[in-house]
Formats: C-alpha cells, sequence, structure tokens
C-alpha cells in the first residue's frame, strides 16, 4: 500500500515493471490460486417470528480468520466493486432467492458464492484492495455501511490510478481490432466449456444415479435370500438348491453396497472437482464477456454522446455568431463549450484506460487457461480411482457367485456366449 501513495511518481512503475511496460501481467495460475483460499458454509438457518434467513461462515486462509455473512452483504460488497473497479472483471453474483427455495438451490447458490469470493480474492487489484480485507475479515455487525464508507468520495480506480492518464502511451497500436479478436475467442472458449460443464455435470449425476441403483439391486438380491415362504416338499425333493442358493444371496448385499458407496464417492468427486472447477471457470469468461459489454455500452457509448453534443453545440456557437446574439449568451455558450471539451478529454481518457484495464484482464484470463488441464487431469484420476476401487469390489464378489453353482455339478457355469451352430437347425 505505501507503494500505492500519492508520493509516488508513475515513472515508479516504469521501473518496477518488466520492459518498463505496467501492461504486462507478471503472475502465473500457481500464483493466483495461492493468493488465497476461501471456504463459505452454510450455517443452519434462524427461525424467530417473522425471520428465516441463510447466513455463511466465511473463512480465509490468507487473513486466518472466519466471518458470518448473509446474501446481502455479498449484494453490497459486489456494488462497491464494481463502483470502484468498473473496467476490471467483477464475476456476476448468484441469483437472490426465490420463493419456496429448496435444499438444492441453497446449496448451489452457497458454492456459487464460494466461486464468486474466490475469483475475487486472487483477481490482482481486488486482491491488494481494502474492500476484500474488511469483508474477509470484519467481525462487526454493520459490514455493509462499513463498505460504502470505504468507497465513499474516493472515485473509481480511474480517478485513483496514477497511470491513468497514460493509459494510451501503453496500448498497442491496433488495440480495437486485438479487443475484437480476443472478444471472439474468449466466446468461442465460453461456449466450448458451457458443453463441457454441462457434460460433466450429467456424468457425475449418472454415477450418483448408478449407486442407487446397485443399491436396490443388491437390497432385492438380499429379499429374495430372505424369503421366507415354505418350500414345498415335492417342488424340491431330495434337493436343497434353493436353501443354498438364498444363504448366497443373503450375503450379496453388503458388496452391492459397498459398490454403491464407491459410484456416490465417484460422483461428488467429479461435482467438486471437475463440475465446480468448469464452473468457476466458466464464472471467470462470463465475467470478461460482461467486462466487454460494460466497456462498450458504457464508457464508448457515453463518449460518442459528449462528442454529439460538443458538434450541436458548436453549430449553435456558429448560427449564435452569424445571427449577432447578444455577447452573454456568446459567452455562456463558449464556456458550455469549453466545458464540454474538458468532458470529452476526460471521456477519450477514460477510453484508453478501460481499454488498458481490458488489457490487463485478458492477460489475466489467459493466465487461468492452464486450469483447463487441472480439470481434465481432475476428472481423469476420479475415473481411474473410481474404477479402480470398484473393480476390487467386484473382484471380491465374484468367488462369492461360486458357492451358487454349488450342489449343481449337471448344471456347470452358464457358457458366456451361445453354443456354436444354429439354434434353429432341425
Amino acid at each position: 500500500n505505501k507503494m500505492m501513495s500519492n508520493e509516488v511518481s508513475p515513472s515508479f512503475f516504469l521501473m518496477q515493471t518488466p520492459q518498463g511496460n505496467p501492461l504486462l501481467l507478471s503472475h502465473t495460475l500457481q500464483e493466483l490460486l495461492s493468493k488465497d483460499s476461501v471456504q463459505v458454509e452454510l450455517i443452519p438457518e434462524k427461525k424467530g417470528l417473522f425471520l428465516k434467513h441463510v447466513e455463511y461462515e466465511v473463512s480465509s486462509k490468507r487473513f486466518k480468520c472466519s466471518v458470518y455473512r448473509r446474501y446481502n452483504d455479498f449484494v453490497v460488497f459486489h456494488e462497491m466493486l464494481l463502483h470502484k473497479f468498473p473496467y476490471r472483471m467483477v464475476p456476476a453474483l448468484p441469483p437472490k432467492r426465490m420463493l419456496g427455495a429448496d435444499r438444492e438451490f441453497i446449496e448451489s447458490r452457497r458454492r456459487a458464492l464460494k466461486r464468486f469470493i474466490n475469483l475475487v480474492a486472487r483477481h490482482p487489484p481486488f486482491s491488494e484492495d481494502v474492500l476484500l480485507k474488511l469483508f474477509l475479515s470484519f467481525s462487526g455487525s454493520d459490514v455493509q455501511n462499513k463498505l460504502r464508507e470505504l468507497v465513499q468520495g474516493v472515485g473509481d480506480e480511474f480517478v485513483t490510478c496514477r497511470l491513468a492518464t497514460q493509459a494510451k502511451d501503453f496500448l498497442p497500436a491496433d488495440i480495437q481490432a486485438q479487443f475484437a479478436a480476443s472478444r471472439e475467442l474468449i466466446r468461442n472458449i465460453y461456449n466450448s466449456f458451457y458443453k463441457l460443464r454441462d457434460r460433466a455435470e450429467r456424468i457425475a449425476s449418472r454415477a450418483i444415479d448408478n449407486a442407487s441403483d446397485l443399491l436396490l439391486f443388491g437390497k432385492e438380491l438380499s429379499a429374495l435370500g430372505s424369503d421366507t415362504t415354505p418350500l414345498p416338499s415335492w417342488a424340491a425333493l431330495n434337493n436343497n438348491t434353493w436353501g443354498t442358493l438364498k444363504q448366497a444371496l443373503k450375503g450379496l448385499s453388503v458388496e452391492f453396497a459397498l459398490l454403491a458407496d464407491k459410484a456416490v464417492q465417484q460422483g461428488k468427486q467429479e461435482e467438486n472437482d471437475v463440475v465446480e472447477k468448469l464452473n468457476l471457470f466458466l464464472d471467470l469468461l462470463q465475467s470478461y464477456k460482461d467486462l466487454c459489454e460494460r466497456h462498450e455500452k458504457g464508457v464508448l457509448h457515453k463518449h460518442q454522446r459528449a462528442l454529439h453534443k460538443y458538434s450541436m453545440m458548436k453549430r449553435q456557437m456558429m448560427s449564435a455568431t452569424v445571427q449577432n446574439k447578444e455577447p452573454e449568451s456568446v459567452e455562456q455558450l463558449e464556456s458550455r463549450i469549453v466545458e464540454q471539451e474538458n468532458a470529452i478529454i476526460t471521456m477519450e481518457l477514460r477510453n484508453y484506460f478501460s481499454l488498458y484495464c481490458l488489457h490487463q484482464e485478458t492477460q489475466l484470463i489467459h493466465i487461468y487457461l492452464p486450469l483447463t488441464s487441472h480439470i481434465l487431469g481432475a476428472f481423469v484420476n476420479s475415473q481411474i480411482q473410481g474404477h479402480k476401487e470398484m473393480s476390487k469390489v467386484w473382484n471380491e464378489l465374484k468367488p462369492k457367485l461360486s458357492c451358487l453353482f454349488v450342489g449343481s455339478s449337471s448344471m456347470p457355469t452358464p457358457p458366456l456366449s451361445p453354443p456354436e451352430g444354429n439354434f434353429f437347425s432341425n
């Protein structure tokens, strides 16, 4: 923070940054991920006469503390971040609670809030900002007002960043073409990862469905083995096959319950290690898309409006001069034109600063891209681990099947493939 004090000259940054270009980000993915790891856990709901809300315990590894936050605290924190950093990737928040929100909705929102706060805590400018520190470590009751106080009268990053007015000097000449190309690339990556996430979700939920089918399969075998219907003597004669079979079937449910347990573990692991990482990356890519839209609809649009207003004033001025209007009204018009010219200069500077930030945020996305290999690694590992553990249980179950064929030496194990020859030949 001392570095960011007002006494620091812009040349300081030029000396401190690689090749004298403050645009370049020198972070690695590992450095970003190790900035902080924040847990967001649900606290059981409080039920009063009229009060029923969800609270979260937010624990930061970096600040070594836990604080309690409600959803609305996240909303105010999000608003203040956007106010202070309009030209940066501020991830979106999950939607507000809907009427009759069920456990599934509450759990998916908890996961989304966890992704949001981790992306913010690892974002270079946000991670060093007082807003984040306050949100993750202030344990007083009025966190929302404290957050607002920090932003009041401070101005956004354009006002506080000493390099803001020089941003144009650091930008490549073809910045607009590069911006358009980056935007298209990120859009394509987003679309692909969106489909990958949907498939990964299906794979994980299939593992959990598989678990419930295996469990029911085992229970059904157990029910068959525990059947107490008396055996009529005329059906069995001297053969005790049914009794032996029942005894064998009864014991198999333990293995099937174990198989079900392994399948659930695999599904849960894929939800946490694969689907959640894909969601985190999608949230980041979405925040880049939102930022590009803000750039176009916000500063660029305002700049164009200001230019239009300026040309209208110039026309008014010219017609006033031609018509020899009173000096006072011409003077007023002149001062308004000067004011508008200053506004346009500021707009222009903001536009370049917005592009400067966008350039850095694009680099940040590319620093995050190797997350793909983490996700694929997690997916492959969970498959290997899951199949290995299930294979072990299936192999332990196989010898137990041999007793199903005891006492039926005349009935060998059913062949795996049909005998050769035509079944239908005479």
